[in-house]
Order: structure tokens, then sequence, then C-alpha cells
């Protein structure tokens, strides 16, 4: 595996292979006085955690906090296993995610209806988190972890409600989980920035991902530290590419809708349209269509698209 990351000082970026991907989710180790983690992924990315953990020489009993931006299990998936190497450590969860975090019966139901029969090898085992190890944290609740770190937390749904962002005062970056978007550091390595919207089900909201990006922007943020994956320096950058390709996600879905046929049906077509967008814009920048970067992109356009068309049957 990578070595982990150095992204500022005391902050590391561990590659978690989630669906064995590299590049594809990340977890944030901030070595301050309490060692704290950002993101768990999935289950069988907990041995490249603690391997990333074992390469910082730290040992798993040293954690003390697990932070989790929302429950979706490529962000929290592992939680409950990487606690049982982790057992001193508490995991921090927004407070509309608590239950799930106890309880992962909902979120195992409902990933299963997604994956299918991929489920047991994308997510396996998911093991409930006890309750005396959660901690919640409301809007600008805060969080000592170090003499000059004390980190605060700011709910920002859109990708979901029970997401919260958490902000990181000495590098005035945030941790943003999905809701300002996935990057593809693939093609920053290329001399391209791009960042797409996550309108995965079951909660996407358009204009409440728009409300939590004009409070990032109000910030004046340097930083934005990905779920999906890295960092960026360009957070105004983030924002208009956000604003953007969230009209052309809404567009393709509304398309896609109105054109008739089953859910599914729905979905695949907005998928079409929304993989036909974004290989015309990589294409006009010189990306052929063979490039790596497709196999990332092709999963996030495909449950993106399930959302989409998951927010307009309720919206109508």
């Amino acid at each position: 595996m990578a070595k982990p990351e150095k992204l500022a000082e005391n902050l590391y970026l561990i590659d978690d292979f989630d669906l064995s991907l590299e590049k594809r989710t990340g977890t944030y180790v901030l070595t301050e006085q309490k060692l704290t983690l950002i993101e768990t992924s999935a289950s069988p990315s907990v041995p490249y955690i603690l391997e990333g953990l074992n390469q910082l020489h730290f040992k798993p009993e040293e954690v003390e906090y697990i932070i989790v931006t929302h429950i979706h299990l490529d962000h929290a998936g592992g939680a409950g296993l990487l606690l049982t190497h982790c057992p001193n450590a508490k995991v921090i969860v927004h407070p509309k995610g608590a239950r799930h975090l106890a309880d992962p019966s909902r979120l195992i139901t409902g990933a299963k209806a997604v994956y299918g029969d991929q489920f047991d090898g994308l997510f396996n085992p998911i093991l409930p988190v006890p309750e005396d190890k959660i901690i919640t944290k409301e809007h600008e609740d805060e969080l000592e972890i170090g003499p000059n770190c004390t980190l605060k937390f700011y709910h920002s749904p859109g990708h979901a409600n029970h997401h919260f962002s958490i902000f990181h005062p000495a590098l005035n970056g945030m941790f943003t989980g999905d809701t300002a978007g996935v990057f593809y550091p693939q093609l920053k390595e290329l001399g391209i920035e791009m960042y797409l919207p996550s309108t995965s089900p079951n909660q996407f909201s358009p204009g409440k991902m728009l409300e939590s990006i004009d409070m990032y922007e109000k910030m004046n943020l340097e930083f934005i530290f990905f779920g999906h994956y890295g960092m960026s320096s360009t957070p105004k950058e983030v924002y208009r590419q956000i604003k953007d390709w969230l009209k052309i996600f809404m567009n393709a879905g509304e398309t896609a809708f109105s054109g008739g046929g089953s859910i599914d049906q729905k979905s695949q077509a907005a998928q079409a349209i929304l993989e036909e967008k974004v290989k015309a814009y990589l294409n006009s920048r010189g990306i052929p269509s063979d490039h790596p970067v497709y196999e990332i992109l092709s999963v996030d356009i495909a449950v993106c698209s399930i959302g989409l068309i998951d927010y307009l049957y309720k919206a109508n």
C-alpha cells in the first residue's frame, strides 16, 4: 500500500482503497495530542487504516476519536470493526446518524438494495457501535484535540441530512465529507481540476446542498478536505464547479424522469446522459476515453443517477 500522505502539519491522509480502487476514499489522521481519525470507509478498508497508522508509528490503542461525516457505508461502514482495534476510541457522528451506528440494520438493508450480490465483498462485516462509545455533535459544537487545535462541527445537509462538516481552524480548512462533492486527483496529476456533486440516494437535496456550499463560501476557507479524495487549495473553484455541474446533473435527471419507464430505466437514462456529458468535458481537455479515472467516474455517476431519480420521485 502507499505510504500515508502528509497534507499539513499534524495532518495525514491514508488511502483506504475503497472498492479496491486507488485514491477513491481516504481516512484523515490528525496527529494532535488526542489522536483523531476522520472517516473509516467500509470494513474492507480497515486493514489499510491500521497499516497506515503503523507506518505513522501509532498504535490503534492510541486513537481517541473516530469522526464520521455521515453514516453512509463508504464513510462509516467500517466504524464498528475499526473500534474493535481501537478500544480507547469514541465515535463522533451527527445526531441524526447515531442510532444507525448503534443499529446498522437499516443501512445494511438499504445498501443491499443498491449493491445486490456485491454487498458482502464491498461492505461486510458491518458491526454495531456500542451506544456508550458514541458522541454526537450539534451545529457549531467544538472538540479540543490539542492545545492549538479545537475542531468545530457544522451541520451540512444536501448530500444527506445526517451530515456534518468539521472545521480545522489552524488550517482554515473544512472536512466536507460528500457535501462539497467528489475530487478526482487522478485528473489533477494531468493538470485538470474536476469536482462533481454527490447526489446519491436517499436524502439528496439540491437546495440544501447549495445552502451548505454558501455556508462554506462565507467562511473564506483556504482548504477543502474531501471524503473522495484528498485536498483542494482552491475552494472557490470547488464551489463554482459544484454549482455548474449540479445544474447539469439536475437537467439530466429531469430529462430522464420525464422519459417514462421504471425507476431503474429512468436511472439508467440519467446515467447515460451524465456519462456522455462528463466524457465530452474530459475529451475536450485531452483525456482519452480509456483513462483509468472512468472506472471511478462510472461508479459515482451510476449512484448519483439513482439519487437524482429518487429525489425527483419524492418531489413530484
